[in-house]
Order: structure tokens, then sequence, then C-alpha cells
């Protein structure tokens, strides 16, 4: 029970953001009802007759396994650093004390177990205090003043500095015995007491964000999006799409079981494996759809009946893209989950089977939180691949676009290993690594090996390069899509 606690943890704390992001889309919907019933019907269709319904038994999974699992989660603690999470974060504070002036005011506010560390900057000695007559006699702390702009004292976890505020603070008096003015600053960092809960909201809106973009998209094109919905429901439906997530499913559990013979770096080749196999595996699908998608309907004269209906040529090929991307969301959404479970479980695994002390769920959590920004970028490689499928699919067929998806895959990787290799260092060596990295996507920028060795977090900054990036090589691809496609002859 105790090993099925420190891993289930971490999956738990998830499952509760999904449901918080499953009861704000209830309650919108609720509130759709009240008011416009009509559009309320069109949601539920909509939901029920796209990828969002698989999406909606994982939510709906998600929900039991929350409310199930509470009993024997810390629930308490869970709630209270929720209630707490608007009142923790950075408070800077800055004040100038007078000369010779003792208890002076400064109006600054934590609670002590929440504490995490501060800092503080003056230029003359200060005694501080919580107390009033203390000054210099029997100061909480005392100060020694320093240069501008670097902190005069700093108290951090592990630091030889002593932590001094072991009760909660109200206010701090400053006292000031020099015969010049000082200005103090401080600064407060707090945190909650389970500061895991912090990934709760950014669950919840991921969950209501996917649930109004795909709604947004039909709204915004209807006629994109009932073609995007039904080259959805062929490609999920395909016998290729069940094998690829069984297959997927199949692997990600054996890995926790393989012995990598790393020294005690397991969890890091399981998270690498992991990643690239659900997105190699994601690739074959948006290859395989474009291929029966576009191509063998461009062959088989079925984009002539489609286009004989009030769609144009840029919306057919908008709405199969679109139709390849959803069934990839879904397959990241299923099989991610997997993943991290995979995760999760093999940091109890390794310990168990080394014969190491129980690990803490927070380093379950942990572990399985690094591993979400890489699980995104593999999508987005997996996008883009699947943009230029698209764009191949409308004069070639099935096999010459696996070959020169396959050839771009690899090369989009070959590019920056070979301007930084040694042979990078000839000039024509050189030049040839960067034609490929001008021509072909670099999709080295995807990959979190590095972060994954060295045990770092993906900052949102290159996750927001990383999507522009994406967004800007995709609309080249269906830019050159849609040429290829205005004078194909279809009939």
């Amino acid at each position: 029970m105790t090993n099925l606690t420190i891993w289930l943890t971490p999956i738990w704390l998830l499952a509760v953001g999904v449901t918080m992001g499953a009861v704000v889309l209830v309650a919108a919907w609720l509130l759709c009802l009240g008011v416009n019933r009509r559009l309320a019907s069109t949601i539920r269709e909509t939901i029920a007759e796209g990828i969002l319904l698989q999406i909606s038994y994982t939510v709906i999974a998600s929900v039991v396994l929350a409310v199930v699992a509470a009993p024997i989660m810390p629930v308490d603690r869970l709630i209270t650093s929720l209630k707490r999470l608007p009142h923790v974060g950075t408070i800077e504070k800055e004040v100038t004390v007078p000369a010779s002036t003792p208890d002076h005011l400064l109006e600054i506010s934590f609670r002590a177990d929440e504490l995490q560390s501060y800092f503080i900057t003056t230029s003359e000695d200060i005694a501080i205090n919580t107390e009033t007559a203390k000054g210099f006699v029997d100061p909480l702390l005392t100060v020694d003043g320093g240069s501008t702009g670097e902190p005069s004292y700093e108290w951090t976890p592990g630091s030889t500095a002593e932590r001094v505020f072991d009760q909660d603070v109200q206010s701090l008096l400053i006292s000031n015995e020099s015969d010049l003015p000082t200005t103090v600053t401080v600064r407060v960092v707090t945190d909650v007491e389970m500061p895991e809960v912090h990934y709760l909201p950014i669950t919840a809106a991921g969950v209501v964000g996917l649930f109004l973009l795909y709604l947004l998209v039909r709204w915004l094109a209807p006629r994109v999006s009932v073609l995007a919905t039904a080259t959805a429901k062929e490609a999920v439906s395909q016998p290729v799409f069940l094998l690829l997530m069984i297959v997927g499913v199949a692997a990600l559990v054996a890995y926790i079981y393989i012995p990598y013979n790393t020294f005690g770096e397991d969890v890091k080749m399981l998270k690498s494996t992991g990643m690239t196999t659900i997105k190699v595996l994601a690739i074959v699908m948006a290859l395989w759809t474009a291929s029966v998608s576009v191509a063998e309907e461009i062959e088989g004269r079925t984009a002539l009946t489609v286009l004989s209906k009030p769609i144009s040529r840029r919306q057919f090929i908008l709405g199969k893209f679109l139709g390849i991307v959803w069934p990839i969301v879904l397959m990241f959404v299923l099989l991610g989950i997997v993943f991290l479970i995979s995760v999760s479980y093999k940091v109890v695994y390794d310990a168990r089977e080394s014969a190491k002390t129980s690990p803490e769920w927070q380093l379950c959590f942990e572990e399985l939180i690094r591993i979400v920004p890489g699980l995104l970028l593999a999508f987005m490689e997996a996008v883009v691949l699947a943009a230029i499928s698209v764009a191949v699919s409308t004069r070639l067929s099935m096999l010459p676009n696996l070959v020169i998806c396959g050839s771009i895959y690899v090369l989009g990787h070959l590019g920056p290993l070979i301007v930084n290799s040694a042979a990078g260092k000839i000039v024509f060596v050189r030049f040839i690594g960067r034609l490929i990295s001008v021509v072909f996507p670099v999709l080295d920028h995807y990959e979190i090996e590095g972060a994954i060795a060295g045990s770092a977090s993906v900052p949102p900054s290159y996750l927001l390069n990383a999507a522009l990036y994406s967004l800007l090589y995709c609309a080249a691809a269906m830019l050159l899509a849609l040429i290829f496609f205005e004078d194909r002859d279809l009939a």
C-alpha cells in the first residue's frame, strides 16, 4: 500500500487538476443550457462526433480516480495549499529609515511555515524585530550595512545563515542607530505547504483549452471542421491506429522492467526512449493518414466528389490537415497518460530493485512533471511532419511520401550534428549542414535529451519559441500544399 501511494499520488494530483477543468467545462455547458439550448445541443453533438468523445472518457476516468483514491491521499494538505495559493509568492518591500530612529514600521506579513527564502539589503547597520522596544539591545536579527544592490543578509535552505523567523510575521520593526538614513529592502519568497498544487490550475487550463480550441475551430471554420472530423473519425477507426496504440502501450509498460544497466540512471533512459516511442508512433500515424486520406482520395477520384460540394480546394487541404492533427492529439493524450504512469512507477520500482529506501512521492512527481514539456515538443514535431506529409501527398502516393518524410526526419536531426561535428570545420561540410538546416525543419529543436541528462526543466520561453517555429513551418507547408493542389487535375 505504501509503494502504491508513493507512485500514485502524482497521478492523483494531475487527476485532481483534470477534475477542476472538468468542473469548469460542465459549469460552462450548464450556463449555455440555461441561456441558449440550441448552442448547448450543438456543443454536445460536436463533442460526441469527434475525438473529444474519447478525450471526454479519459477525463471521466481521471475524475473517478480523483474521487476513489482520495481516502489514501493527502486531501487536507491539498485543500489547505489551494486556499493559500493566491497569498504566496515573492513579496518585496522598501522603506527609508531615518537616522537614529528606533522601531520604524515596515508593513510586510508572511507565514513562517511558508517561508522559502528572504533577502535584506541596507547600506547602514540595522536591527530587525517583531516586537517593540528591543532595538539593538535584544534584536531578533542584526544586519550589517553593505554595498548598494547586493543583499546584506540572505537566508536560503541549506545556507549557513540563521532562519530567524520561526513564527508568523505581521510587520517588521527596523531600528537605525547610525547618523545616516538608510533604505532597507526586504524580499521574501513564500510557497504553500504542497508546492505541487501550482500545476493543478495549469492542468485544468490545459483541459479547458483543448475543448475550447476544438469548439473554436468548429465555430470559425465549420466546413473545414466537418471535413476534419470525418478525416479524424476515419483515421481513428483504421486498424493502424489501434495497432500503434497497442504497440505504444506495450512498449511503455515494458520499458519499466527493461534493465538499462545505466548505474542508477534508468529513469532517464525510460523518459528518453518513451518520448521517442510516442513521437515515432505519432509520426507514422500522421504519414499513413496523410497518404490514405489525401493521396489515395485524389488518385481514387474521391476528392473530386468532395470538391463538387461547396468546399474549396483550400478548405479541402486545411480540413485534411486538421483531420490528421486531431488523431495525433488523441494519441499523445492516451499514450502520454500511460507514459506519466510509467515514469512515476519506475522511480519506485528502481528503488525497490536496488534495495534503496523508498522515495518520497515528491520525487516521483518531479520526474513526472519534467517530461510534460518533452511531450509537447514531440507533439509539435509530429505536427510539422504531418504538414509536410500533406503537402507531399497532394502530388505523390504513399510509398514516395513515406520515403521523403522519412528522409526529412533524418536530415532534420542530422543538420545541426553536421555543423557541430569535427567535420563541420570543413567549409563545404558546414555549408551543406547549414543548407539542410535552412531548407528542412531543424528537428533538434524538439529534443530535450540534454535537459533529461542534466535533470533540468525546459523553460516556458523555449516552448513558446518552439511553438512559433512550428506554426511558421506548418504555415509554409500548407502554402506549399495549396500551390501543389491548386492546379492538380482531379479528373
